[in-house]
């Protein structure tokens, strides 16, 4: 994932994430929104409240990247071809989250929902009617009643066992399936349910089955909903294949742009036929994840000296270290001896006096008259010499244009624990690029294309 954007208090300067049989081949291609809400870097917001904003944005993606190592089912093997569009959007101004969002119809009679993608979780999760916890009454909610295609899925059925965690069945087998997860620095129940789903511009599914939320306690999770688009057979990828055949890809807009410019196409046709492609790589310790072989880091062309160990695949016995693309992450983490490497070489090339760290960010620079000079970061990938990404300022930098701050949208990850040496390419440098995932053939694959309007 190549993307970030804040907007409002800044402006993002850088450099160059089912059940249902079909009985034809689809193709959607749907817009994407992000969501997350900052001051307006022309409302004269202090350089303080700034840092505040992102070192809060820092916290959710330390909460973040916490979560994903949690182990999830294997994916089920895909088959089918097909193809939608379907438009999705920063849920900045919306929704005021880190996510991409995308609207989704649900139930009979359909309906509407503004509902996150995340290519790092499975399951989708609803809030429902009477949940308690979830988000306010004036922001949508499913109910269940209201839909006669609705369908609770009992303790027993395939899909309860697929949940991620544990389901709970105290009721016993013919109880409704349930389940607790954990989602950033949230917890929540829900119960498992089937119904129709459509995302805008896609097939409808006849019965997806989905979680529909209860108890929520925190403030991580989307408020209309989420739907994974992870590797586990809950997944939309899963619960779609015989229709899109297991591959997806996005293009993320900048966080500035509020409107549907993004897309998120569904299926192997209209996916783009000249792309930069990595192998696709399993990890059995966290199935759901997309790995890929990062093999070097360029700064302004030349290549950073980073310890050959600290950008190994993950560990086979363990599950850990290794790269992850992930778009609900919104800045870069790199190991830390990868981070330092990138840090220094990024300064050395910049040649300018480097101010205090801001936000959890280190490497910052006042820009307000000028003289510096970005350089590219470039990251390569196993797959040959044409199999890497380089990313223009806007995805390198993120700027204040109120105290004329810029940083570099990196930061170290942890350096301990069961995510230390984790590298996960978040979504502000995925930006305006076409990201895609094609798990029927092992392979993610990157092309530079604008989608911010």
């Amino acid at each position: 994932m190549w993307i970030l954007g804040l907007s409002t208090i800044l402006a993002v300067l850088l450099f160059p994430t089912f059940w249902t049989a079909a009985v034809s081949v689809r193709s959607s291609t749907l817009l994407l929104a992000r969501s997350y809400s900052l001051p307006s870097p022309n409302a004269g917001a202090p350089l303080a409240a700034w840092a505040v904003s992102l070192a809060r944005q820092s916290a959710a993606d330390v909460a973040r990247v916490a979560t994903l190592a949690a182990a999830v089912p294997a994916k089920a093997k895909p088959k089918g071809k097909g193809r939608s569009f379907v438009p999705i959007a920063p849920g900045r101004q919306i929704l005021s989250i880190p996510n991409y969002v995308a609207r989704a119809r649900l139930g009979t009679p359909p309906q509407t929902l503004l509902v996150a993608i995340d290519p790092s979780n499975d399951a989708a999760w609803i809030p429902c009617s009477a949940c308690v916890g979830c988000a306010p009454k004036s922001s949508p909610s499913f109910a269940p009643t209201d839909s006669p295609t609705y369908r609770p899925v009992r303790c027993g059925s395939p899909q309860c066992a697929q949940v991620p965690g544990a389901a709970s069945c105290p009721g016993g087998p013919g109880a409704s399936c349930a389940f607790n997860l954990a989602y950033g620095s949230s917890t929540f129940q829900a119960v498992l349910g089937q119904d129709a789903l459509a995302l805008e511009g896609g097939a409808v599914v006849s019965s997806y089955t989905f979680g529909c939320l209860r108890v929520v306690t925190g403030g991580s999770v989307p408020p209309q909903g989420l739907l994974g688009f992870g590797r586990g057979p809950l997944s939309f990828l899963s619960q779609t294949k015989d229709t899109y055949g297991s591959v997806f890809s996005y293009c993320l807009p900048s966080y500035k742009s509020s409107n549907f410019s993004g897309t998120l196409r569904l299926g192997p046709a209209g996916q783009p036929k000249r792309i930069k492609t990595t192998p696709l790589l399993y990890n059995p310790h966290r199935p759901t994840l997309y790995y890929v072989d990062m093999v070097g880091i360029r700064v302004g062309g030349r290549a950073v000296a980073v310890p050959a160990s600290a950008l190994a695949s993950f560990d086979p016995a363990t599950g850990t270290g290794g790269t992850i693309m992930d778009a609900g992450t919104m800045f870069t983490r790199l190991s830390p001896p990868v981070y330092a490497a990138v840090r220094d070489a990024f300064r050395h090339r910049a040649r300018a006096p480097v101010s205090a760290p801001l936000g959890g960010f280190d490497t910052c620079y006042n820009v307000a008259g000028g003289g510096v000079r970005v350089p590219s970061v470039t990251f390569a990938f196993a797959g040959g010499a044409g199999a890497a990404v380089t990313l223009p300022e806007e995805n390198v930098m993120i700027h204040s244009s109120s105290g004329g701050i810029a940083c570099l949208a990196m930061a170290a990850g942890p350096s301990t624990g069961v995510n230390a040496g984790l590298n996960v390419l978040a979504s502000m440098q995925q930006q305006n690029h076409r990201v895609l995932f094609d798990v029927a053939n092992g392979r993610v694959g990157f092309s530079r294309e604008l989608c911010t309007a």
